[in-house]
């Protein structure tokens, strides 16, 4: 994309307030009857209209293990470095209403107090761009807003991953809103074109994980010196799945993103300890259990997965953190898929660490 075009379109959008933030908030809704390839869409049916229908800004559902309400899940990336896509363009409205809303964005700002200069201009080539096919070297034009091509694609539109904290970051998808032919991929300039992959990412970002709490023994209440068995049952581990979907008319991708533990790490909650093994990191078994459950007469022993405290708690207790990291996949539509960066989801749980002279075994 030309720097000329980009610029032209960030100015155009931004002063007729059709960036991201108003195109996420737009609610998905249709008017009239209900085309018969939404199954499974997130729609909401409101009264009237042509019969043509409204297909709004596109919400993409998530299904499975998703934090409630859509938030952020509790899996932490591994990778630092690894974040969800900030922002991404999806379908957003038919040519009859992608032309009613426009026409009345562009009459609005027009017709606004002191609307003149960069801005001003802007509107013009935008107005020029759906109206009397202005277009860039890129981006050819539309004649009267694509109305002949109704039904037969969607324009698309910048939208904002809400969850994403940089607001420049989110606020990124700046171009003006593009036509998509049902059944075709968006024009290759447009690299934040929602993708299964993105979708993957999402699904990873909303993913929620079990809570992770180890059996200890002694339970609770162990002894300086004493060493304490950590395990956790083959019952406590099964893969995690969540899926994000994006379903409109003519474009219907998803992705599901899978989770699967594959090791234990303890962190005693005080530097006076020793774990077993020293790493902290205890591995899966065969079994898909972790450690090894406790018997009786075995306290001389070394647990394969376990802690031994130095000092007393006193009258407190230390937090031991029981951490789990998962092995995460994902598969998409048309058969993407791949490895995504590990995450890891801990809690914490209390530990009463006595201090006698003498233990009887």
């Amino acid at each position: 994309m030309s720097k000329s075009r980009y610029l032209g379109l960030s100015t155009a959008a931004a002063a007729l307030g059709l960036t991201m933030g108003v195109l996420a908030a737009t609610e998905p809704a249709y008017a009239g009857e209900e085309p018969a390839n939404t199954e499974g869409a997130n729609t909401e049916q409101s009264g009237g209209g042509n019969g043509k229908g409204i297909y709004a800004a596109a919400r993409i559902q998530y299904s499975g293990s998703v934090a409630k309400g859509g938030g952020t899940g509790n899996v932490t990336s591994t990778d630092v470095n690894w974040t969800p896509p900030p922002c991404w363009y999806a379908p957003y409205l038919g040519a009859k209403d992608f032309k009613k809303e426009m026409s009345k964005h562009i009459d609005s700002q027009l017709k606004a107090p002191g609307m003149g200069g960069t801005a001003g201009a802007a509107i013009g080539e935008t107005q020029r761009h759906y109206e009397d096919g202005y277009g860039w070297a890129d981006t050819p034009g539309y004649k009267d807003y694509n109305v002949e091509n109704d039904g037969k694609g969607m324009f698309w539109a910048g939208v904002e991953n809400p969850d994403e904290p940089d607001v420049l970051k989110r606020s990124s998808c700046t171009d003006l809103p593009f036509w998509v032919e049902n059944g075709d991929a968006p024009p290759p300039q447009y690299e934040e074109a929602i993708k299964p992959e993105m979708l993957a990412a999402l699904a990873y970002q909303h993913m929620e994980l079990p809570d992770t709490e180890v059996t200890l023994a002694p339970e609770a209440n162990t002894k300086v010196n004493l060493p304490t068995w950590a395990w956790l049952d083959k019952a406590v581990f099964d893969e995690v799945q969540a899926t994000a979907a994006l379903n409109v008319p003519g474009f219907n991708i998803q992705a599901t993103t899978t989770a699967r533990p594959v090791s234990l790490k303890l962190e005693p909650g005080t530097k006076d300890a020793v774990t077993y093994p020293a790493s902290g990191e205890c591995a899966m078994n065969s079994d898909k259990s972790i450690g090894e459950p406790y018997a009786k007469g075995r306290a001389d022993e070394t647990p394969p997965c376990g802690i031994r405290y130095l000092r007393s708690s006193g009258d407190g207790t230390y937090k031991l953190r029981a951490t789990i990291t998962w092995d995460i996949t994902w598969t998409g539509t048309g058969g993407a898929g791949g490895d995504m960066p590990d995450g890891t989801f801990g809690n914490e749980q209390a530990v009463t660490v006595q201090e006698i002279q003498a233990v009887n075994r």
